[in-house]
């Protein structure tokens, strides 16, 4: 090979390089720009954004002789300033730059050991140029090949771990898992400035000067990506473990809210018992109005008495005073907002279920239905409720109206919270919260929560097994220990 042939290489495969590295970056931002039901042109449009940003800024910056480190900032700033236009947070895009480009160092610095060797096998001792040159060439080309392909494994690592947990990052989150792949950067820049150096006119080569480097150096990037992928992992069990305490918080606080109910009922149910004692008092003052012949005052008298009674009323009886509360409660909520509520929930005849989970089962489930309902603009809206027994199982199904779509999480298969995303009518209103504690009450009767969407109806049906008086015993103990 000729000199003009490998000047003609270089400037080839730096291209490809190029390419090759856009894509890799490309293929490590897709995952969290691809959305549910996206169309694919859209998806394939935001693709070619990142993989033209960063073509353009290495191929502009090559030809300017601009130092590597600026195109990447270039590069990372760029892709933030278009988060919108790329459907990330900003600061998932600016995480996903710096994880992209320190990993990109560090598969440098892992090759780089193995180039140096070749180097020494099959460079030593030639005299003719255009050997020297094929070999060089041969060598790079190796070594480009074997780095591109230990990126695209440390991408593909990485991306799946990410995609494992939530990337809604505050500032503090983004510089927590900034700092070992930026400092894994600076490392690189440091170790690539040393490799070739020139000082007083003698050339200084790291490998020949200090041996012991071919190994440290590429054990050091090993560990540096170790660091991230266990950062990444500390963060993600952080805010699993963050998730969990709301989750269990919120449970705590309506199980205080039930119990507060019942103790309402308890009076409610004094009140009838006083009502019983009264009532003979009513008929003697209805049958002395009755006597003397004041009908007109007797009509009115029996009216009050209907009025007070009233308040006494229970609409839906499910056959358990726990869930009676809950039932009714939404359901005088469901009528003052102009929902039809329909129940056929019977509570079931065995003693293997607690009428405290099940209550918070079904409270979580028609407090998403209301929710639901209410962000509709027009059309019938509608909650359906219905509890059966058959056998050891235990069936619970609400079926409610909505509007808009509903996104899953592809990561535990529930609807995506939008309560507070999006104008009143254009959100669906589920809630990530409810339905993990519905999920997790579930678990606990070793049942199913299946959820579906038909047209503009959303139903969930919760599958639940009995159980015996030890295991829930067990259990309550269980509960007890893991509440934060």
């Amino acid at each position: 090979m000729s000199e003009t042939g490998f000047v003609l290489f270089q400037h080839i495969t730096d291209a490809a390089e190029t390419v090759l590295y856009a894509a890799c970056m490309t293929f490590l931002f897709y995952p969290f720009m691809a959305e549910q039901k996206e169309r694919r042109k859209n998806v394939l449009k935001k693709a070619a954004a990142v993989f033209g940003a960063y073509v353009l800024v290495y191929l502009i910056c090559s030809a300017s002789s601009v130092p590597g480190w600026l195109c990447m900032i270039i590069v990372i700033v760029l892709l933030a300033s278009s988060h919108t236009i790329l459907g990330v947070e900003k600061n998932t895009a600016v995480l996903l730059g710096v994880l992209f480009f320190g990993i990109k160092d560090m598969c440098r610095l892992i090759t780089e050991s193995l180039h140096y060797i070749f180097n020494i096998k099959f460079l030593q001792g030639l005299s003719d140029e255009s050997t020297i040159y094929r070999n060089v060439a041969v060598g790079y080309s190796l070594s480009a090949v074997l780095r591109l392909i230990l990126l695209f494994i440390m991408l593909l690592f990485i991306s799946r771990k990410l995609q494992k947990g939530p990337l809604e990052l505050h500032a503090k989150e983004l510089c927590y898992l900034c700092l070992i792949p930026a400092a894994g950067i600076m490392f690189g820049n440091i170790i690539f400035r040393q490799f070739f150096t020139v000082k007083e006119n003698v050339p200084f080569l790291l490998y020949e000067e200090y041996p012991v480097f071919i190994g440290l150096v590429p054990l050091t990037s090993v560990l540096f990506y170790v660091g991230i992928v266990a950062t990444i992992m500390s963060y993600q069990e952080m805010v699993r473990l963050q998730e969990e305490k709301k989750k269990y918080y919120v449970e705590e606080q309506q199980l205080l809210a039930i119990r507060e109910r019942m103790g309402e009922v308890e009076q409610f149910y004094d009140g009838i018992r006083r009502m019983k004692h009264e009532m003979k008092n009513h008929l003697t003052n209805i049958k002395g109005l009755a006597v003397s012949g004041s009908y007109e005052e007797m009509e009115q008298y029996i009216a009050k008495m209907d009025e007070s009674m009233d308040v006494f009323e229970l609409t839906v009886k499910t056959g358990n005073a726990v869930t009676d509360v809950i039932v009714n409660d939404k359901q005088k909520a469901a009528d003052k907002q102009g929902i039809s509520f329909r129940s056929d929930f019977l509570y079931p005849a065995s003693d293997g279920y607690d009428a405290y989970d099940l209550a918070i089962i079904i409270n979580n489930l028609l407090q998403n239905a209301l929710e639901a309902c209410e962000r509709m603009a027009g059309g019938k809206k509608y909650i359906s409720l219905s509890g059966r027994q058959k056998k050891r199982f235990f069936l619970i199904c609400v079926k409610n109206s909505f509007e808009g779509e509903v996104t899953f999480d592809k990561n535990n298969n529930l609807p995506v919270s939008t309560k507070s995303v999006g104008p009143p009518g254009k959100s669906t209103a589920m809630h990530g919260i409810g339905l993990s504690n519905v999920k997790r009450e579930t678990a606990k009767y070793l049942g199913n929560v299946d959820i579906k969407t038909r047209k503009n109806e959303f139903i969930v049906t919760v599958l639940l097994q009995e159980r015996s008086r030890n295991e829930q015993h067990d259990q309550c103990k269980l509960h007890d220990k893991s509440v934060p």
